[in-house]
This record gives C-alpha cells, sequence and structure tokens, in this order.
C-alpha cells in the first residue's frame, strides 16, 4: 500500500502544537513570540515565533514516539524513489561533507571534479580525505567549465585505483549537468559508491523534461537544497541514499557529528510541505516554468548585445551531457562590460537582483514561483541595461586564464595546508608558495584557490583583477588581496 502524500507531518505537528495550547518551560526562549522584541515582530511577523519551537520535547515528545520527522522523511523518499532520506537544516554544505565523511577515511582517496562548492573543499579539510582531482571540461570560447565527463572519471580511478569513491556536481549553477549514468556506472563497476552535489536540482525528479536526477541514474548518495529550486526556506536541504554500498546508520552517525542539535523546524516544515507540493502537483508547476522560462529566453535573446546560452551552447562533445534551462544564464560581452557591474546597476536602478554574475555574465534563476509579471520585471530592466551599456564600458578587464592557467599544483593536502603555520605575504610573492587558505569568487563559490596548491601568477591575476571589477572573496582572510596567507616556510 502506498504512502499518504496528502499528509505533511511536520506541518500538521506544528497545527497541532498551537491547538493544543502546550505551554514549553524550554528553549527558544521568546516563549512562541511572548519575549521577542516587538520591533522583530513587526518585522518578521508571529507566526515565525510560533513555529519556532523544539523538535523533541516540542514538536514531538522527549522519545520522538510519534516519529515525525521519521515519517516526513520516509514520505520525501518515497516521492524521489530513494532508499532513505534525511533532512538537514544546515543546508547542503552538511549535507555533502556528511556524504564524504562516509565514503571516504582520513588518509584515504576521494575522485572530486574540480569545479566542485566550497563547501566539499571544506569536507576535505574537515576530514583529511586525500582529493583526487578530475578535471572539468572547460569551453574556452565561453570561459565556462562543464562537469567532468564519464572518461575523465574512468581514467582517474584507472590512476588511483585505491580510491575509496567519487563525488561530481551535477547540474552546474549555470545548468550543465554531468552523464550520471555513465560515472556511476564507472563506479560500479569498481564496487565503488558515487556521491552527487545535485544542490541546484531540487526540481529535476518531477518533470521528465529536465535532465536525469542522481538517484535515477544510480548514484548512491544524492545532496539536495531544496532551498535553492524548491519551496523549502534557506537552509532546508536533504540528501537521499540507495543501494547496499553506503550503510544507512553509517551516513546518519555522519551526520549527527556536523548537524546542530537545536534544528529548527521550520526549516523542517518547508522540506516537508514542498514535497507535498511536488508529489501533487509538481509536474504542472515545474511544466509551468519550463514553458515559461522558454518564453523568456527568446524575449531576451532579441535583446541587443545579449544572448541567452542554451542547450547549443553548453552540450555536446568535450561539453555537458544535458542542460537545464530554468538558470537562464545571459552572456553580456557584446555589451562591453561585466557581469559584476551589470548586476549593480540592476539592483541600483531596477531592484532586481541576480542569481549569478561573472566577468562577461549574468543570470536569473527561474522557478515554479516566477510568473509573467516578475519575468516583466526583468525583461524591463534587462532592455534598460542595454540602452545603458554605454555608461557602463569602463568596467576593468579581469584576466581570465586558459584552463591550464587557471590549474594548480596540490603541493599539500588540503587539510595539512589549511591548519599549518602560516603568513601573510602580498600577491606578487606569493607565487610558487603553498596556499593556507581558500579564495572563492562568489557566487557560484566553485574555489579558484584551494589550501596546498601552489599559487602561479596567472591565477593571482586573475583574482587581483577580479576584485578591481567588482569579484567577492568572501573566505580570503583579506577579501581585498592585498595580502595573501600562505604556509610559513622553516
Amino acid at each position: 500500500m502506498g504512502m499518504n502524500h496528502a499528509e505533511a507531518p511536520v506541518l500538521d505537528a506544528l497545527a497541532a502544537y498551537g491547538n493544543e495550547d502546550e505551554l514549553a518551560f524550554t528553549p527558544p526562549g521568546h516563549k512562541r513570540a511572548r519575549g521577542a522584541d516587538p520591533r522583530a515582530r513587526a518585522v518578521l511577523g508571529d507566526a515565525v515565533f510560533f513555529g519556532d519551537v523544539l523538535a523533541n520535547g516540542g514538536l514531538d515528545d522527549r522519545l520522538a514516539r510519534n516519529q515525525i520527522l521519521v515519517r516526513a522523511e520516509q514520505l520525501m523518499a518515497d516521492a524521489v524513489h530513494a532508499d532513505h532520506t534525511f533532512f538537514s537544516t544546515c543546508g547542503s554544505s552538511l549535507s555533502v561533507k556528511a556524504a564524504m565523511l562516509t565514503v571516504a577515511c582520513p588518509g584515504h582517496k576521494l575522485l572530486v571534479g574540480r569545479d566542485a562548492h566550497k563547501s566539499v573543499v571544506a569536507g576535505l579539510i574537515l576530514s583529511g580525505v586525500e582529493p583526487v582531482w578530475v578535471e572539468p571540461q572547460w569551453d574556452t570560447e565561453r570561459s565556462i567549465a562543464h562537469p567532468p565527463s564519464t572518461a575523465a572519471y574512468e581514467k582517474a580511478f584507472e590512476e588511483h585505483p585505491d580510491a575509496d569513491g567519487a563525488l561530481v556536481t551535477s547540474p552546474t549553477p549555470y545548468g550543465a549537468a554531468a552523464d550520471l549514468n555513465g560515472i556511476a556506472e564507472v563506479c560500479h563497476r569498481r564496487g565503488k559508491p558515487l556521491v552527487v552535489d545535485e544542490a541546484w536540482g531540487a526540481h529535476l525528479p518531477f518533470h521528465a523534461d529536465l535532465p536525469a536526477w542522481a538517484m535515477d541514474a544510480g548514484a548512491d548518495i544524492c545532496v539536495t537544497s531544496i532551498h535553492k529550486m524548491g519551496s523549502g526556506l534557506e537552509q532546508g536541504s536533504v540528501f537521499h541514499l540507495q543501494g547496499d554500498l553506503i550503510d544507512p546508520a553509517e551516513l546518519a552517525s555522519r551526520a549527527d557529528l556536523l548537524d546542530t542539535t537545536s534544528p529548527n523546524v521550520l526549516i523542517y516544515a518547508g522540506i516537508d510541505a514542498w514535497r507535498r507540493q511536488m508529489v501533487q502537483h509538481g509536474h504542472d508547476l515545474v511544466g509551468g516554468a519550463l514553458k515559461l522560462a522558454a518564453r523568456t529566453r527568446e524575449a531576451i535573446e532579441a535583446i541587443d548585445g545579449m544572448h541567452v546560452n542554451d542547450a547549443d551552447d553548453f552540450c555536446g562533445p568535450h561539453l555537458a551531457a544535458g542542460f537545464d534551462p530554468l538558470p537562464v544564464v545571459i552572456d553580456i560581452s557584446a555589451l562591453g562590460t561585466t557581469g559584476y557591474r551589470a548586476a549593480d546597476w540592476l539592483r541600483e536602478h531596477h531592484h532586481i537582483d541576480g542569481h549569478l554574475f561573472d566577468h562577461r555574465r549574468i543570470s536569473a534563476q527561474l522557478t515554479h514561483a516566477d510568473d509573467e509579471e516578475t519575468t516583466g520585471r526583468l525583461l524591463t530592466a534587462l532592455r534598460d541595461l542595454a540602452d545603458h551599456a554605454p555608461e557602463l564600458r569602463d568596467a576593468p578587464r579581469v584576466a581570465v586564464p586558459s584552463p591550464a592557467g587557471l590549474r594548480m599544483e596540490q603541493a599539500d593536502l588540503p587539510r595539512d595546508a589549511y591548519f599549518a603555520r602560516h603568513e601573510k605575504v602580498a600577491p606578487r610573492d606569493a607565487v610558487g608558495r603553498v596556499a593556507a587558505e581558500m579564495i572563492t569568487p562568489y557566487p557560484p563559490g566553485i574555489p579558484a584557490v584551494l589550501p596546498g596548491e601552489r599559487l602561479t601568477e596567472p591565477v593571482l591575476e586573475y583574482l587581483l583583477t577580479g576584485v578591481e571589477a567588482g569579484m567577492f572573496l568572501p573566505d580570503a582572510a583579506d577579501q581585498r588581496l592585498g595580502t595573501v596567507r600562505v604556509v610559513a616556510e622553516d
């Protein structure tokens, strides 16, 4: 007998908690808004505080006998055909670390696409796992990286047969998808698990016109951000498990090491509600978003100086295997300005916030929440941007290296370099030194420099010119890159 997807255990329990007039002498200390600052209540609304209760000893009893979270996770697993699902209130940054710490042990090897998010690198630092970097597929014409190929993972396993497993990011924030079926086959032929960082793919299971998603492609663990392309609250993430290569109790234990003991049940409720929404209406909602995206893309393409990247641009031999059209990636290089400057202009003049921006692109992420009104406002702003492009053409140039120039030698393990004694030096003096920090242009959050990499002039020049042009480096010790942290030399 199938599961009842009309129920939402977390939401139902929150409603019951309020209706039953429970009185808590427990955290949180605002006591269902009574102690909250009235100014905060005016901005946030009382519903936020009313729903902010303990998970155990609040939402559920002290022994979790009603299994509210367990039932919500079982419903999610059933919805996406996984064997097990785990909820996280710390985003996919936690979920992917838990997956990595389950698949590989300290000192062991893990194959990792070098286009991985900074959270993956943080997982390497925390775990002491040795990365075997798998090169992305570079589009040199457009200066963009797509997920590594199946052949690249095959070659990496041939050279490192002792690797414990593999990790791939798909889709990328730009909508480019990997050949997950092929990579999973490469892993499973060797009895090794595959982890897919599918943070940008929460919607993929719910429409056939989207790229294949990780569980259907045979991956062992899939990490998904419900807050990115779904309807969850920020920090809402799930990770799914299937097959017999990974012990679910082991994965749960690793997550418990990293997770908070004070989860925000509002985030659980957002995940729970999104699952019900997608099971009941997902195909129509995502289908409507795809049609809206097609119309929006066509309209943007008609704007002078703008080109919307599509499957013809991103997919093909030595490029991506699939394409998600909902991240609307717009090449504005013909306008003679940068994505950084365009993003600032759109926010200042039209109160439009872009999804991604780099030296030549801006991106507008569409979801099932968008409609003709929101995309109409976007189109008005983009047309105005094109009209004002001459005013933006003095933007500093970003010195983007070739793919070979971007890659640096991994001289030390990320963990060893990160925790080593370090010193701060000027960028010109950092050439040839081993980085002791992560330096990540954000968004999308893919590190240009990893701890343990030997710094080169092209990469440092790229970052310096990027900062001058408007690039944001949130994790650098000196965000303006006046100095760089390097491993101290004895």
